[in-house]
């Protein structure tokens, strides 16, 4: 199998044990389920499953970021505690995953249930001479980590500017570095506070994934993966911080997934156009969700227009209708049309879901035509299988 790996900039050929390791940047569970989310993790979903499928036993980690700087706001906007905020959206999250047919992740650490192991990372840090204290924060010292910068190929202003809009803190004169990012700070008045060497406070973003998929995983995993949006300043200081303390590579593979937008604009939660999954599933089969994603490339940057969900829905019958009466389980014919090896295929070239897609619907347009017997409809319904779409599963109660 062929995979871009973010680190060495190309595709490349994917070696690894009959055991994997992957560890995937969860959700900051602070509001539902949105497009952006559905994309990414069906990309890592597909994978798993074409894995699989090749024999290997996967073990995929999958955290909550409980408490950080995005949560604990809207927390207090909303006037609750922000663990009860957390609980209903991961509640929400996981109803929207099993909708959607993921495989459920091996584990799922929150990171408030894993403080202690992120202080004892942090102490290691500061021993090393790693980080230090400075005023009522923590701060992992990027100066004493040459490779940094080594995951994104940025520039030290490129890094600097996009560590400005995404939650560090250049110009903070408490840091030795512009790009030196926060470990444990002080909690400001209302948040949670937790007792430490450095003081009572909370842990910074970055430290929760490094102790977290160290905890689940060991000191390397084979597969790191997340949206694009992380691989600067989320993955690059986790690189570091990891890397200082275990002092062996954080992850073999580095895989990303490309953002989406909607109907011509960035989707965000500030300009209020996000496309939650809750309610696109109220209006299409979760299949047809999963089906209309697959017209895209995991790694791309693209858009989502209305019009796709409803696509969808229609490939969807159809698809269903072509492999309607195609034998199941031990009675299912595999191997003859040959449509189940070019799906195969197809995944293993960067995993490459348009053309799988596109496989699939040539298939049913044959069959459609009566150009096809047995062995094709049962290859189909494998291999939409093999893609996560039971096309012999009962229509979502609410589709049309």
């Amino acid at each position: 199998m062929r995979l871009y790996d973010t680190a060495q900039k190309s595709v490349v050929e994917l070696e690894l044990g009959d055991d994997v390791g992957m560890y995937v940047c969860g959700i900051t569970p602070y509001d539902a389920t949105h497009l952006g989310h559905a994309a990414t993790y069906l990309a890592y979903d597909l994978l798993i499953r074409r894995l699989e499928d090749l024999g290997h036993t996967v073990t995929m980690v999958r955290n909550y970021t409980d408490v950080d700087d995005s949560i604990l706001p809207k927390a207090a906007e909303l006037g609750e505690h922000y663990l009860a905020l957390a609980e209903r959206e991961i509640d929400r999250f996981e109803a929207d995953m099993a909708a959607l047919g993921t495989r459920p992740a091996a584990h799922e650490p929150r990171a408030t249930r894993s403080i202690d192991d992120m202080i004892a990372m942090i102490t290691e840090l500061v021993d090393a001479g790693h980080g230090y204290v400075s005023g009522d924060r923590v701060f992992f010292d990027v100066s004493t980590f040459p490779e940094f910068g080594r995951l994104s190929g940025y520039s030290t202003e490129e890094m600097t500017a996009l560590a400005a809009e995404r939650g560090g803190t250049p110009d903070d004169s408490r840091q030795r570095n512009p790009l030196d990012f926060v470990l444990w700070q002080a909690s400001a008045a209302g948040e949670p506070s937790w007792p430490s060497p450095f003081g009572p406070g909370r842990p910074g973003w970055h430290i929760e994934c490094s102790a977290m998929g160290y905890a689940a995983l060991g000191e390397t995993f084979d597969i790191h993966g997340g949206g694009g949006d992380l691989i600067f300043p989320h993955h690059e200081c986790e690189i570091a911080q990891s890397e200082a303390v275990h002092g062996v590579p954080l992850a073999r593979y580095w895989i990303h997934a490309g953002l989406v937008s909607y109907q011509g604009h960035k989707m965000s939660k500030s300009l209020g156009n996000l496309v939650f999954i809750s309610e696109l599933r109220a209006l299409i089969d979760p299949r047809a969700i999963r089906l209309a994603l697959m017209a895209h490339h995991y790694r791309g940057e693209w858009e989502w227009f209305d019009s796709e969900g409803l696509a969808g829905q229609r490939d969807l019958d159809t698809l269903v209708s072509a492999a309607s009466g195609a034998p199941r389980g031990d009675d299912a014919v595999r191997g003859s049309s040959g449509l189940l090896a070019e799906v195969q295929a197809v995944l293993d070239d960067d995993l490459n879901a348009p053309a799988a897609r596109a496989a699939l619907l040539d298939a049913a347009a044959t069959i459609e035509r009566g150009a096809a017997g047995t062995a094709l409809r049962s290859e189909l319904a494998a291999s939409a299988a093999l893609c996560g779409i039971d096309l012999h599963s009962p229509p979502v109660a609410g589709a049309p």
